[in-house]
C-alpha cells in the first residue's frame, strides 16, 4: 500500500529526533566516562600511586633510645645495651609453622618466650612480634644470610635496659618490663610506641612515674618489600627523639654501703640532707636484681622472690608501715610544749607503771625511772613521762605536731605504692571505727603504739624538720634533662625553736650522756657529736601471766614475733647535715639492732666514704674493722677498708 508523503515526512521527523536523542546521550554518557578518567589517571594519580606503593613500602617505628637514670655523681643507675633479635610478621610469613622450624636450626629458642610470641600473633597479625632476643652476633648473621628462606622474619639491631648496679636501686629506680594488654588499656593516649616488639615501659618506682620524659618519641623508617614480604632495601630513616636523661639525688656509694650493712636482715634505711631535702640513700633489705625483670622473669625466679619472708618485692621505705615506738617522743614531747602542758624543769615520777581506769600501763623498766625531767625522758626512754604529757596535751595536739613533723601523709617523691601511714585522733576513730576516742589510746599513741604507724621515710623527714627547724619535703629527682628541680626546703617549721632546741639537747643525752640508751653507738670524734632516738615496737601483747611469770627475751622467741628495732638521728648535732632512720624488722631493742646499723650510716656520710675505725669508740674498733672488711661492697663505688687512717 502506498503510504501518504505526509506520513513519511512525519516519521523521517521522529527518526531523526531519536537519534539526535540517542547520539546526545551517548556523547554525553562518553564525556562522563572521560571526565571520571581523566580524575582517576591525573586529578587522583598521587593518592593511586602511594596505594601501590603501599604494596611493596612498609613504614616502620623506631624505639628510641630511653633516657638514663644517674646518680648526682653521674654514676649510670638504669642505661641501655645494645642487643640482637628476631621478629616475625605473620602476615608475611607463607607458613608460620615452616618459618620457625627453619628458624630453631639457626639460633637458640626460649620455648616460653616463643609460645608467648605465638599467641601474640595469633592477636596481632600485622604487626612484628620478637621471637628470639639477646642473640650472638653469629646467630643474627646467621639468620641474615638465610633470609630469603625465612619470609616475615626480620633481625634487629635494638636496645634493652640494663641496671649495672644490681639491687642496690631496685626499689629506687625500679624496672622495666614488656608492655601488657593491661598497659596499653590503661594508657590515656595510646602510643604507637605501645605496639612496638619488646618495646619497654617503667612498671615500678622511679622508671614508671617518671615515664613521660624517659621514654622518647619514636623515629621510623621506609623498607621495600618483595612480593613474598622480604624486605630488598632500606628507603629512607627518620631518627626518633632520645627521651630524657634523669639525674636522682641519691649517692651510689653511700646507697652501696647502706644496702650491704644492712644485709640479709629485713629492714630498711633512709639518709636525707637536712638542709635541701635530699635523699642520699634509700634503702629497702632484702632486694633483688631488677635485671631479671626485664625481659620477663622465670617462674622459678619470681616464686623464691614471692615466698621469701623478709619479703624483698616490697619497698619498705614508702610501703612499710610500723609502729614507730619510741622514736616517736619527741612529737608527744613537742606537742606538750607547745601546749604549755609541761616546763622543760618540771619533773613526773615514773614507778613502773600508771594506772588509768583500773587498767595498768607499763613502762620498759619495770622498776621505774623515778623523777624524771624532760631530758631524762628522751635520754632513758621513760614511757611513764610521756603516759602523762598524753592526758595533758590530749590526742588531738599530738596528731597536729603529728603532721607538721611529716607523719600521716605520702611524700610525694617518684616512687610507687607510697603510704600515708597513720596518725590518729578522735574524729579518725568515731570515722573508721565508730568508736569513742579513750584515754589509753592516748596513752599508746603517745609512746607509737596503738595505732600509730609510719614508714621509714617518714621518719627521716620528721628527723630532718627536728634537726633543721625547717618544713623540708623529701626530694629525690635531682634535675630532668639537665633542668633542676626545686629544692625541698618549703620555709620555717611552724614550731618555736626554743621548743626544737630542748627536743635536740633530749636527743643529744640519748648517744652522748651516761645512760642514754644509744651510748654505745657514739662518735669518737673530737668536735663532731651526733644526736637521736632509739625505738622498739611491740608487735605483739603481752599478757599479764607473761608478765607475772616474765617476759620472754626477743632471742627466745620466733622471729616473726620479735620486736621492731628503730632509731632515727642527725649529724652534727651543734650543725645539721644529714637525717638518718633505719628499721630493723623485729631486730629487737633499737639501742642494740638498729642504732649501731644507723651509726655506721651516718659515719660513711660524713666522711664521704668508709669510715675510718678511729671514729669509733676504743674498745669497739676491732669488731668494727672485722665488720667493715666483712661488707659487701661493689669495688667500683666502694674500695675495702685497709686498716687504720685519719679521721
Amino acid at each position: 500500500m502506498k503510504r501518504n508523503p505526509q506520513d513519511i515526512t512525519l516519521s523521517s521527523r521522529r527518526i531523526t529526533r531519536r537519534a539526535l536523542v540517542m547520539g546526545g546521550a551517548q556523547l554525553g554518557f562518553g564525556g562522563l566516562l572521560l571526565a571520571r578518567m581523566r580524575h582517576l589517571q591525573v586529578d587522583q594519580a598521587d593518592e593511586f600511586l602511594l596505594l601501590a606503593e603501599e604494596n611493596r613500602i612498609k613504614v616502620r617505628l623506631l624505639a628510641p633510645a630511653r633516657g638514663l637514670i644517674l646518680d648526682r655523681n653521674g654514676v649510670t643507675l638504669a642505661g641501655n645495651e645494645q642487643i640482637y633479635r628476631v621478629s616475625m610478621i605473620r602476615e608475611d610469613a607463607d607458613d608460620v609453622d615452616r618459618v620457625v622450624t627453619a628458624l630453631r636450626g639457626l639460633v637458640r629458642l626460649d620455648e616460653d618466650m616463643l609460645q608467648r610470641a605465638l599467641r601474640e600473633m595469633d592477636r596481632r597479625p600485622h604487626q612484628a612480634v620478637t621471637l628470639a632476643d639477646r642473640l650472638s652476633w653469629e646467630e643474627l648473621s646467621a639468620v641474615a644470610i638465610n633470609m630469603p628462606s625465612l619470609p616475615g622474619i626480620t633481625p634487629e639491631v635494638g636496645l634493652s635496659r640494663v641496671y649495672p648496679m644490681g639491687q642496690d636501686y631496685a626499689h629506687v629506680v625500679g624496672y622495666v618490663g614488656r608492655v601488657s594488654e593491661k598497659d596499653i588499656a590503661e594508657a590515656e593516649t595510646p602510643d604507637p610506641l605501645l605496639q612496638t616488639p619488646q618495646f619497654q615501659i617503667g612498671k615500678i618506682g622511679a622508671e614508671k612515674v617518671l615515664e613521660g620524659a624517659l621514654r622518647g618519641r619514636a623515629g621510623s623508617r621506609r623498607v621495600e618489600q618483595n612480593a613474598a614480604g622480604r624486605i630488598m632495601r632500606e628507603l629512607g630513616r627518620t631518627e626518633g627523639q632520645a627521651g630524657q636523661d634523669v639525674q636522682l639525688t641519691i649517692d651510689a656509694g653511700l646507697q652501696n654501703f647502706t644496702q650491704a650493712r644492712l644485709g640479709t636482715e629485713s629492714a630498711s634505711a633512709v639518709v636525707m640532707d637536712t638542709r635541701n631535702g635530699d635523699i642520699l640513700a634509700a634503702v629497702s633489705s632484702p632486694s633483688y636484681d631488677p635485671n631479671l625483670f626485664v625481659s620477663g622473669i622465670s617462674v622459678p625466679d619470681y616464686a623464691a622472690l614471692r615466698d621469701n619472708d623478709h619479703r624483698p618485692l616490697h619497698n619498705k621505705i614508702v610501703q612499710g608501715l610500723y609502729p614507730p615506738g619510741s622514736t616517736f617522743k619527741m612529737v608527744t614531747l613537742l606537742a606538750a610544749l607547745e601546749a604549755g602542758v609541761i616546763g622543760s624543769g618540771e619533773t613526773v615520777y615514773c614507778p613502773g607503771h600508771t594506772t588509768v581506769s583500773s587498767r595498768r600501763f607499763h613502762c620498759w623498766k619495770r622498776g621505774g625511772h623515778g623523777q624524771v625531767d624532760l631530758a631524762k625522758s628522751l635520754r632513758e626512754s621513760c614511757d611513764v613521762y610521756y603516759y602523762e604529757l598524753a592526758q595533758r596535751a590530749g590526742i588531738d595536739r599530738i596528731a597536729a605536731t603529728a603532721r607538721k613533723l611529716g607523719l600521716g601523709q605520702a611524700h610525694d617523691i617518684e616512687m610507687t605504692s607510697i603510704s600515708e601511714g597513720l596518725v590518729p585522733d578522735r574524729d579518725w576513730k568515731q570515722t573508721r571505727r565508730g568508736e569513742a576516742w579513750m584515754v589509753g589510746d592516748s596513752l599508746n599513741a603517745s609512746i607509737g603504739q596503738g595505732f600509730v604507724l609510719a614508714s621509714p621515710l617518714q621518719l627521716a623527714v620528721m628527723t630532718a624538720r627536728i634537726a633543721s627547724g625547717l618544713d623540708i619535703s623529701p626530694r629525690l629527682v635531682r634535675s630532668v634533662d639537665g633542668v633542676a628541680r626545686p629544692s625541698g626546703v618549703n620555709g620555717p617549721l611552724e614550731i618555736s625553736r626554743s621548743l626544737l632546741e630542748a627536743a635536740r639537747d633530749g636527743m643529744y643525752q640519748v648517744v652522748n650522756a651516761r645512760g642514754g640508751t644509744a651510748g654505745r653507738s657514739k662518735f669518737d670524734l673530737a668536735g663532731l657529736k651526733w644526736a637521736g632516738k632509739t625505738g622498739t615496737s611491740q608487735v605483739r601483747n603481752i599478757t599479764a601471766a607473761e608478765r607475772a611469770r616474765g617476759v620472754f627475751r626477743n632471742e627466745d622467741l620466733p622471729w616473726e614475733r620479735r620486736d621492731h628495732a628503730l632509731f632515727v638521728g642527725y649529724a652534727p648535732w651543734d650543725d645539721p647535715r644529714y637525717a638518718v632512720s633505719v628499721v630493723v624488722e623485729h631486730g629487737g631493742g633499737g639501742s642494740r639492732a638498729a642504732a649501731p646499723v644507723a651509726r655506721d650510716i651516718m659515719l660513711y656520710a660524713l666522711h664521704g666514704g668508709i669510715p675510718p675505725v678511729e671514729a669509733y669508740p676504743t674498745g669497739q674498733r676491732g669488731e668494727i674493722e672485722e665488720m667493715l672488711s666483712s661488707l659487701r661492697l661493689d669495688p667500683r663505688l666502694n674500695a675495702r677498708p685497709s686498716g687504720t687512717s685519719e679521721a
